[in-house]
């Protein structure tokens, strides 16, 4: 009986601690997104940790790199994203996605958003010119977060771009 307790008790501290490190883990990468600043087109590995921390990471499905040629981009896929207002989701997201990514992958010209029926493609140049800022120029997260809500913050503005 006493040995029972002791690994009962052993195997709920373990679970504990294991739990306690996930979270740690979890907060932590949500942090630290600008890790992957001056990543390229081609590091996978990079592009999808990057995805990962974005805007409906839960319903992306798959990427598609462009890097044989220029300009350099990417596809990315999204299913099942179920919002009231599908369509400004879709918009709103690929403007958050794509701002990110173009902020991170330092060779990345384009993005592509693919949902369920509909597809957008904004370009590194066209979100210069949105945000008339230098998107190479932005440094931390919350940086980025503020020029987006602050942009979108007018529904005409949103509309103008696509």
């Amino acid at each position: 009986m006493k040995k029972k307790t002791i690994i009962l008790t052993l195997l709920a501290v373990i679970f504990l601690s294991g739990c306690q490190s996930m979270n740690q883990a979890d907060s932590q990468t949500k942090e630290d997104v600008f890790e992957y600043e001056d990543s390229l087109i081609g590091d996978n590995s990079a592009i999808i940790n990057i995805i990962g921390q974005l805007e409906h990471s839960e319903e992306f499905k798959e990427v598609t790199l462009q890097s044989k040629e220029v300009p350099y981009g990417m596809t990315l896929t999204y299913e099942g994203i179920e919002q009231t207002e599908i369509e400004k989701e879709y918009r709103e997201t690929a403007i958050y996605n794509a701002t990110f990514l173009f902020v991170l992958v330092e060779n990345a010209e384009w993005a592509a958003f693919q949902f369920d029926d509909q597809e957008y493609k904004l370009t590194k140049e066209q979100l210069s010119k949105w945000y008339d800022t230098d998107l190479s120029g932005l440094s931390n997260e919350q940086e980025v977060k503020d020029l987006i809500q602050e942009a979108m913050s007018e529904e005409s503005k949103v509309e103008v771009l696509f």
